[in-house]
């Protein structure tokens, strides 16, 4: 079959058009992955070439759900699968292949939507030894090749294809990985991307990902995201979730949020399935993942790993990601998760996965210029040639997670250290998921279950223009009949609170100075509670802590001075 389709006139100018767009691109998607990947892949397709841009949805994926309201939230132009029909394009482009595209009057360039080619799904390929995007079932009809191009991100995928389809191997297309590429762009924006995931002052990021199936992690491990969220100390961690849009499209938004509401609670950040996996990526200090992309994309970018489940069931054995599988450290989730990250942390090193990272991902950085050098030549007859100037990647969008409250009950440990600094840690309380206290509680005035109010030892306001005074709030509760408070907090000031304390009905301001060359300092009311009850633990006196304490949170040290009341 002929790469080029054959000549056409010019069309007619519309006289309703503002600019020329003379060439017509129709943009195929079937489920949100490929719809996302679309979406990267028709930003090379430049509008001043005079190219006009239009997107379906193929029908017959159980993981069609929303695709439309994608598409139309980002403002693109949409049609119809009937009205895509039965109209003429130059080209149309599709990341996800399926017989029924041969429905459509265009060349059809197929490309991954993923990290290559891996996955073996029976159900749309018909043979279990042929992964998803490379089948004789997918790619041909009645001995014809359907696409006119089909592009991988390595050679390695051409000679896998020569195996499951070698009629198609005439038309596979080198062209690099432009999500990878992006990606990769993009990490220079690594802080903006923590910050704007709320990860800063010595925390570090955890990043679960989960692809699809009953193989994934979260199909393996569906109570890990509460499990690991609550393990670690929140001073020292944060966690986020990566859901494969497939999970979203089959079981709902709703029931997804509901089934994460609990790790939520405690402070679980969920990227939506749109965007923002890239940044998370990118942003993670550890993944633990499963065999989908994402944390194939975070080997490549060297992060510490550990696989809950390896989705080998469902891996063409041949596949680097296969290997990848094989090869990584695993998490067991019913041991102690802290200790298991931190060991891998310490074994990690960079080279540890650059084999099959080699074997899926080639000609980086050029992957824009590839794409571009497939796709134009189907619009050379419209007089649009091959841009001149080298398509640079651009960088991935900031992060938007959606997050409950945040933890509002902590079960606190620490010591007072040598140098007569407080080290704290706490971890997040959710009703109906704990056992048992390491240490004692402190809570947040936005905490409404009863038992956890009932039996703290540290209570703190977080809002700062409340309605009842400051002072007047803090005897309110320490003075109670039923407060078991040893210390109540309540902020000022982002860097600035004001304590009571039971012991001698004591009451100091306490301010966090900043150190010269430094930004001022968050002082946490709950946290500096706890600190304030660990060291009354250990048997110092309130007095002395008019010299000051320094809190300690993992790396993170601050510094707090107090005032007594005159």
């Amino acid at each position: 079959m002929p790469l080029l389709p054959r000549r056409h006139k010019r069309r007619q100018w519309s006289r309703w058009n503002t600019v020329e767009e003379d060439a017509q691109v129709l943009g195929v998607a079937r489920t949100l992955t490929s719809a996302t990947r679309l979406m990267d892949v028709m930003r090379l397709l430049r509008p001043e070439d005079g190219i006009s841009v239009s997107f379906t949805v193929n029908p017959g994926s159980v993981f069609a759900d929303g695709l439309e309201d994608y598409f139309t939230g980002l403002g693109a132009s949409v049609l119809s699968w009937r009205e895509a029909r039965r109209r003429s394009f130059d080209l149309a482009v599709a990341c996800a292949v399926h017989p029924s595209m041969r429905r459509l009057d265009a060349p059809l360039v197929v490309m991954p939507h993923g990290a290559g080619y891996n996955r073996l799904v029976t159900e749309s390929t018909g043979d279990a030894a042929a992964p998803a995007g490379l089948s004789r079932r997918e790619l041909t009809r009645w001995g014809r090749v359907l696409p006119a191009a089909i592009g991988v991100s390595h050679e390695d995928q051409i000679a896998r294809l020569a195996r499951t389809c070698p009629r198609a191997v005439p038309v596979a297309r080198l062209i690099g990985d432009y999500c990878w590429d992006r990606i990769e762009q993009s990490v220079p924006r690594r802080d903006l991307y923590r910050s704007k995931l709320g990860v800063g002052h010595g925390r570090r990021l955890v990043v679960i990902n989960s692809t699809w199936s009953a193989h994934s992690l979260l199909g393996r491990c569906p109570d890990l995201p509460l499990k690991l969220v609550t393990a670690l100390p929140a001073d020292e961690f944060a966690v986020a979730l990566v859901l494969h849009p497939n999970v979203w499209a089959r079981h709902s938004r709703d029931r997804v949020h509901l089934r994460l509401a609990a790790a939520m609670d405690a402070g679980l950040l969920v990227l939506p399935p749109e965007e923002g996996w890239r940044a998370a990526v990118i942003a993670s200090d550890w993944v633990v993942g499963d065999h989908g992309s994402t944390t194939f994309y975070s080997a490549a970018l060297h992060r510490v790993l550990l696989l809950a489940a390896t989705g080998l069931d469902e891996l063409d054995p041949a596949s680097p990601t296969a290997a990848f599988s094989r090869a990584a450290p695993r998490l067991d989730p019913d041991g102690d998760l802290l200790e298991q990250l931190l060991t891998a942390a310490e074994k990690h090193t960079p080279e540890d996965f650059q084999d099959p990272v080699d074997r899926q991902l080639a000609a980086r950085g050029e992957a824009g210029r590839r794409h571009q050098e497939v796709m134009y030549p189907f619009l050379g007859h419209r007089n649009v040639t091959l841009p001149r100037h080298h398509p640079g990647p651009d960088p991935v969008p900031e992060p938007s997670p959606e997050r409950h409250l945040g933890p509002t009950t902590f079960d606190v440990t620490g010591t007072v250290l040598p140098d007569d600094s407080v080290a704290v840690r706490r971890w997040p309380v959710v009703a109906h998921h704990h056992e048992e206290a390491r240490g004692f509680y402190a809570v947040s005035d936005q905490e409404t279950h009863e038992i956890w109010r009932a039996t703290a030892a540290v209570l703190a306001r977080t809002v700062i223009d409340a309605e009842l005074g400051p002072e007047d709030w803090l005897r309110h509760h320490i003075q109670h009949p039923n407060s078991g408070l040893d210390v109540a907090v309540t902020a000022l000031a982002d860097d600035r609170c004001l304590l009571l304390l039971r012991r001698g009905d004591l009451l100091l301001e306490a301010h966090a100075p900043r150190p010269f060359g430094s930004p001022r300092p968050h002082l946490d009311p709950l946290l500096l509670g706890a600190a304030v009850t660990v060291w009354l633990n250990a048997a110092r006196t309130a007095e002395e802590l008019s010299r000051g304490l320094l809190i300690r949170t993992g790396t993170r040290a601050t510094r707090v001075a107090f005032t007594a009341q005159p």
